[in-house]
């Protein structure tokens, strides 16, 4: 995950995402390590290619003022009708304070715009004096992303995932042998881990469940992922 970090003073580089539910786990099943999720920040030059933008309230009207300045230029070049009546749209969207984002188009409106990259259509975290450990954190939750975690031996670890996806899907997330001789995988929610007091209890308590490939991945489920070599 690339976080573009615009009008904002934050080290740029790699971060981890703290989530304290890591800390728990670790603290549950013994392991070598603790590996934290982890999302790179960049300058405002790498805006295009970031999955989302964190910002300050002052910094947040230039944000604006970017998608309006193509919009005006876009107009000026006399657009099809369809791409037209969008662009208004967005133009007051914008004027109004309001994101790209946050217009909620339609399939076909959305489909008139489709080759613009819009700045706001991606989202935006609006920083709000926090310490930068917990600005990752919220910026992380807040753009549709999740973890899941695989525990015991060499590391426990929180791997980050976009929000919806499948556990065949996820499971690609660490090593694409996984994906390809997927057979199912072994889920415990992060609540029933905790509640029973680690991963060997949760077992024995019968809160394993086995799940196929069409299985939506949950925030912080526990997965260990069966498949054939």
């Amino acid at each position: 995950m690339k976080i573009c970090a615009f009008g904002i003073q934050i080290v740029l580089g790699k971060h981890n995402v703290k989530d304290p539910r890591l800390d728990q786990a670790h603290e549950l099943v013994e392991a070598d390590k603790k590996v934290y999720a982890q999302v790179d920040v960049a300058g405002e030059k790498e805006i295009v290619d970031a999955d989302m933008i964190l910002t300050t309230q002052e910094a947040f009207p230039d944000l604006l003022l970017k998608d309006l300045e193509f919009i005006e230029t876009r107009l000026g070049r006399n657009p099809p009708d369809a791409e037209k009546a969008v662009l208004q749209k967005l133009q007051g969207h914008l004027e109004s304070e309001g994101t790209v984002r946050s217009a909620k188009l339609s399939a076909d409106e959305l489909s008139a715009v489709a080759a613009h990259g819009f700045f706001t259509n991606k989202p935006i975290v609006v920083a709000k004096g926090e310490e930068p450990e917990a600005l990752i954190l919220r910026a992380f939750k807040e753009s549709g992303y999740i973890c899941f975690l695989t525990v015991g031996g060499k590391e426990n670890r929180a791997w980050a995932i976009r929000n919806g996806l499948t556990a065949w899907e996820a499971a690609a997330t660490i090593h694409t042998d996984l994906q390809k001789g997927f057979i199912r995988a072994e889920i415990i929610s992060f609540d029933d881990f905790i509640s029973t007091g680690g991963e060997t209890q949760a077992k024995r308590a019968g809160k394993l469940r086995l799940e196929t490939k069409t299985y939506v991945m949950q925030d912080y489920d526990l997965v260990n992922f069966r498949f054939s070599k």
